[in-house]
This record gives structure tokens, sequence and C-alpha cells, in this order.
């Protein structure tokens, strides 16, 4: 067998490219994504998942908790379900009432703190949480599919397969807290501890934990066992807006290491000389694989359903071209990257999440590296000229941008007084722009390049110019982390927030993308991973797609 764990690798795609708005909105999940990357994690450590508490009734309310220990330390999830009318259910951030709520707790409960956090998570952020509490989260059911898949069970007879494809997911999260947020538990609580370390691992945890609970509580109701080729294909559905739209503008640090991690695992890939003929047969079959996904990936908004199309169609030719010989050829991953660029840039990207695949013997170590210790800074004592420079080799695109045309300045990203969410508004025709968010990066820093002068340095500067400091400060600190920003106007008209969504949700693992507009969009996680007895044997499950 060939040793792939030599750290060769071939240049790496430009920010130029990489980093462009269209193309981070045409990614897709990989083997490097958190909740892969923490289901290889969990399984390593030979984690046991034990159902501690079930007090749920008949009708399927009331509570339960479930505990584990990873890399030595304990973690339950205590899980509410209510009674919610329909009129009240909603995946709006504005709702109030869920049918269940999740608290991912540091530790293992008493019956006090059981008590406490029953109390207070159905109330989400009207109540209050402590250190303990690491994640906080809310989910709302399927109704049609829950209920199809009670009924089936209670009749003798397993769910409609079709209907289970077509949904994906017996419940779907509005919402998945960390970070401090209400009063749980910062980030630096765990920043540091093993198996938490790296990004949204708690609240990826949280997640596949979730699902197992709606396999629970679904099989109790319905008075049945699901078989285990549906109960995997079902995973957690989510709803995401706005809300996150601006993380990746906002960390530029992380979004960085997120992108150096993949494009460095690519680089190693396209770098291997020849490929074994178990290689061979694995791509073949995950060609197969995607070729279904994207068969059965349906959705009604016009624009994702055209893309979709277009992958469609390009694909068999894609796969034509991965002949024997072809794949026998010295550097073959390299040439079939280099080759894709006929192709739409969603052909592209899903070419390489492809390739990605096969190879974890190679790449998985790299995930490691997507956290980031540094932090933004600003250093005084710059020369201008020098900032200048950096102006010059990694802003063009910004000082490109014509902002007295009243399109490249149309929207404007601002807070909601009522929720605190972000929202975008239309500054040409809505009040509000005078609290403004300072998302519009490529305006701040021509504005930045038009007042620079060649003389002094930073600290001078900005003496007689102190509007300068965010644009200054962000051009330093990204001048050794060139994935760090998104080139390309967040505040233009035609700025689509749906690929911001994209880019980040596809490092979460999530697959089957559904946009209701160009502002919010549905997903399914966690769909084919392992349930929680399968963790020594399931990593296989990039793009599910139907089961047989």
């Amino acid at each position: 067998m060939k040793d792939h764990s030599s750290p060769a690798q071939v240049p790496l795609r430009q920010p130029d490219t990489v980093m462009r708005l269209r193309r981070l909105g045409a990614s897709f999940p990989t083997r490097l994504s958190f909740l892969r990357s923490l289901m290889r994690a969990l399984g390593a450590d030979n984690v046991k998942v034990h159902r501690r508490v079930w007090e749920i009734d008949a009708k399927g309310f009331g509570h339960a908790v479930y505990t584990l220990r990873f890399r030595s330390h304990n973690y339950a999830l205590v899980a509410v379900s209510t009674e919610l009318p329909d009129e009240m259910r909603t995946d709006r951030v504005i709702a109030t009432a869920w049918d269940t709520t999740y608290v991912l707790y540091d530790g293992i409960p008493d019956q006090a703190e059981i008590d406490r956090i029953v109390a207070n998570a159905p109330l989400q952020e009207a109540a209050r949480f402590t250190h303990r509490d690491l994640v906080l989260s809310r989910a709302n059911k399927s109704v049609r599919l829950f209920d199809h898949v009670v009924q089936a069970l209670r009749a003798g007879r397993q769910p409609d397969p079709d209907l289970v494809h077509k949904t994906g997911y017996l419940m779907r999260t509005t919402a998945v807290y960390g970070n401090g947020k209400f009063g749980i538990a910062d980030r630096t609580h765990i920043a540091e501890r093993p198996g938490l370390d790296g990004p949204f691992m708690a609240e990826m945890l949280t997640i596949w934990l979730i699902r197992g609970f709606t396999h629970d509580l679904v099989e109790h109701v319905g008075c049945a066992a699901l078989d285990r080729t549906t109960k995997r294909h079902l995973g957690i559905g989510n709803a995401t807006g706005l809300g996150m739209a601006p993380f990746l503008v906002n960390h530029p640090l992380l979004l960085d290491a997120w992108i150096q991690v993949r494009e460095i695992a690519l680089a190693r890939v396209r770098a291997i000389a020849q490929l074994e003929p178990h290689d061979i047969s694995r791509i073949y079959e995950l060609v197969a694989r995607a070729a279904q996904h994207l068969a059965e990936w349906n959705v009604p908004d016009p624009l994702a359903a055209e893309r979709i199309a277009i992958i469609r169609r390009e694909w068999p030719a894609f796969a034509d071209a991965l002949t024997p010989d072809a794949l026998m050829a010295k550097r073959p991953i390299d040439r079939f990257i280099r080759e894709s660029s006929q192709w739409s840039v969603d052909t592209q990207e899903l070419i390489i999440a492809l390739m990605l695949e096969p190879f974890g013997d190679l790449i998985d170590e790299l995930t490691c590296c997507m956290a980031t210790p540094f932090v933004p800074r600003l250093d005084p004592g710059m020369p201008c000229q020098k900032l200048r420079d950096l102006i010059d080799r990694d802003w063009a695109w910004a000082c490109a941008v014509d902002f007295d045309d009243p399109q490249a300045c149309a929207r404007f990203w601002y807070v909601s007084e009522e929720k605190l969410e972000p929202r975008l508004g239309h500054r040409h025709s809505e009040a509000g722009a005078e609290l403004e968010t300072p998302l519009d990066i490529a305006r701040q820093v021509k504005a930045l390049a038009t007042d620079l002068t060649a003389a002094g340095n930073v600290a001078t500067f900005l003496a007689e110019f102190p509007r300068h400091r965010a644009a200054v400060r962000r051009v330093q600190t990204l001048e050794r982390h060139p994935y760090g920003e998104i080139r390309d106007n967040l505040i233009d008209a035609d700025c689509l927030p749906i690929d911001l969504l994209r880019c980040k949700l596809a490092f979460f693992g999530a697959a089957k993308f559904d946009p209701k507009s160009d502002l919010w969009t549905r997903i399914t996680l966690a769909q084919g991973a392992p349930l929680f007895d399968e963790l020594d044997h399931a990593d296989d499950w990039w793009l599910p797609v139907a089961p047989s």
C-alpha cells in the first residue's frame, strides 16, 4: 500500500480565486468539516452514549438526559419536549415557544441541576443559565414526517422511504447557541479542552445528540423501533438566516484557518504522484454517489435549482474524463483539478470535495489547525509606505469598486433592536442607514487608500485620520492571513448573503442546501452520520443519498 503521509504539496490556489463570494457560495461539505472530524474523534476515544433519564410520557412530552465521557470529561444533553400548538410553531427567530429545547451540560447534572434546566430551557433567551451550560438549542418537529413515522410504527411497518428521504429529518433546529450567549459558558471555558478545542465542537456534539434524541422520541411515541438504515438517514434539519452571515466577516483569522486547512489538504492531494487501485475504485464509487446526490437534491428556489441543474449537466462529462488511463497517469488529481476550470464554479468545488474524500490518512491531521491562536493587531510603528504596499498587494479588488455608483452601496447591514440579530436594509429606499454596522470592508479600505500618504508611520496617520483605525488594523492583521477576507463588496445590490451562509454551513458539514430566499436557508446536518453505537466503524457518509 502506498504511503500517503508525505507532506509534499503543489502551490495553493490564489486567494483572489478562492475568496470570491460566488465560489464560497459553492462550498460542499468535506471530510474536514466539523461534524465529520468530531465523529472520528468520538470514535477514536471509544465514546459511549448512555440514556440516563427518560421521563417522557406516551404523547412524547417530558425530559431526557444523555451522558457521555469524551477525552476525560463528562458531558450531558438535557432534552425537554413540550406540547406546542400549531399556530405557535415557526422557524422565525422571533418565536417564543418550540417543540423541544436542549442544554449541553458540562459534567453529569444532579437532580437539582436537571430540574433547573428543565424549567429554564423552554424559555431559551428569556431564561438565565450558568457556566455549566455549554450550548443552548431548540428545535421544531417536521410535523408531517414525524406524524407519519409514528403512525407507520404503530401500524407495525416502517415509514415510507421516499417521504423519509424527501424530508431527511424529524426535527430542525432554529438556533444552536454557544460562546457565552444568554449567560452560558464562554468559549474560553472550553477553548483548550481536548475534544472541544476545535471550532464549534460543542455545538456539533449537541446537534448529534439531539439527532439521537429525535430517533428515541419517535420510537417511544410510535411504540416500535426504526430500522437502522432509516434511522441513519434521519439527520437534523436547521433553519439558518442572516444571524449567521456576518460571522465570517467578523472572524477573518478563523476564516483564514478554515480555508488554509482545506487548501493545504487540496494541495497535498493534488501532489499525489500515483493512485493505488483502491484509490481509483474509491473515486469511481464517490463519483456515482455524487451523481445520485445531485439527482435527489431538488429545491424550489430558482437560482439554487439552476445551479444544481448545471452541475447535473456537467457531471457526466467529468465522470467520462475519469478513464483508467487518466487515473493511472502521473499526478492525475492535479490534472483533473486544473481541467475542471472548463466547468462551472459549483462543479469545480464539488470535484474538490470529492477528491479530498479518499485520502483521510493524508489530510485528516490538518483539522487540528482549524482553530487559531491569532488575534487582530494594530502596528502603529508600521511605515505608511508599507501599509500602502499591503493595500496594493491584497486589496486591489476593493479599491477597484466605484462607491459613487448607487448600486455599489445599495445595501447596509444593521442589528435588529428587538432580537439583536443582523439584518440587511436597502440604503436608497429604507431608513436606518445611520445605524449601519461595519461590514462594508471594501468601502472602508478604499477610503483608507484614498487618504493614505507615503510619509510617516501609522501612528501619525491615525492621529490625523482616526476614522481609519479599523481599516488599518484589518489590512495589517491580514498581511499573513491571505484567506481571511471575502474579496467582494458586501454592500453591493447584487450581494447574496446566502453565499456567506453556505460557506460556513459547509464547514459545519451541512448538505442539501434548500434556500428559501437569498437571506435564509434550510439544511440537513448529520444525515448518514453514525448512530450512538456505531462510532467505531462509520466515517463514510459524505453526500448522503437515499438508502437502497
